[in-house]
């Protein structure tokens, strides 16, 4: 099940508007902690910014929402950031837009375009993926039986991460949570019941949300 939608990776554009430059950093974040650490980074590498404005979105129901101006008018930069964000359903993210002034004020209306079309082009750099919870656990099974199922786990729904040979074949298998009783199934029937399943716990990860 899809939890929430996220980015993919920590990327930086860079656009030219009234020869002012902006310059996007996005970044998938964990907590505020991270966020903040990511933030300090951008502005030390950009300390003779005119502004660096920053802007983050955490947790699966957005609990944290977080923005500043930075010196640039209230609510022209930080805040229309932030709401882009939520409004693309997208968090655990964290993104500080740069500065430099080229001698022509944008006014209000241009400042927000300005800010928030620099994120938007961050966040599409970056790709937007999914994350859900996924069932990861273990499986012995006879080796007269592991060439053929581990060719077959896949149409069952799981994927093979990993195989440990020692007397059996100890496989470690992922699977999304609905499919996890269909690939325990088709593995006793397969074997004849002789398999033995260990441990199983429940990871986050990401997924693209193009497949």
């Amino acid at each position: 099940m899809l939890l929430y939608k996220t980015i993919k990776a920590e990327t930086v554009v860079e656009q030219t508007i009234e020869r002012s430059k902006f310059i996007g950093h996005i970044k998938p974040v964990e907590n505020r902690d991270e966020a903040e650490t990511f933030f300090n980074e951008i502005r030390r590498k950009h300390r003779n910014a005119t502004h660096n404005v920053p802007a983050m979105v955490l947790g699966d129901k957005f609990q944290t929402q977080w923005a500043s101006d930075d010196g640039e008018p209230q609510g022209t930069s930080g805040t229309p950031m932030m709401q882009m964000l939520i409004n693309e359903g997208i968090t655990n993210v964290a993104v500080i837009v740069t500065r430099y002034f080229g001698g022509i004020k944008l006014g209000t209306g241009g400042l927000v375009r300005a800010y928030t079309s620099t994120a938007k082009m961050a966040l599409e750099s970056a790709g937007i993926c999914g994350v859900e919870t996924m069932k990861v656990f273990t499986v012995k099974v006879n080796y007269s039986d592991h060439a053929k199922i581990i060719n077959l786990i896949p149409e069952w729904g799981g994927e093979v991460l990993n195989e440990d040979f020692t007397d059996k074949v100890t496989l470690t298998l992922k699977t999304k949570p609905e499919e996890t009783d269909n690939v325990k199934k088709s593995v006793i029937n397969f074997t004849g019941n002789q398999c033995e399943f260990g441990n199983e716990e429940e990871r986050l990860e990401k997924t693209d949300l193009t497949k």
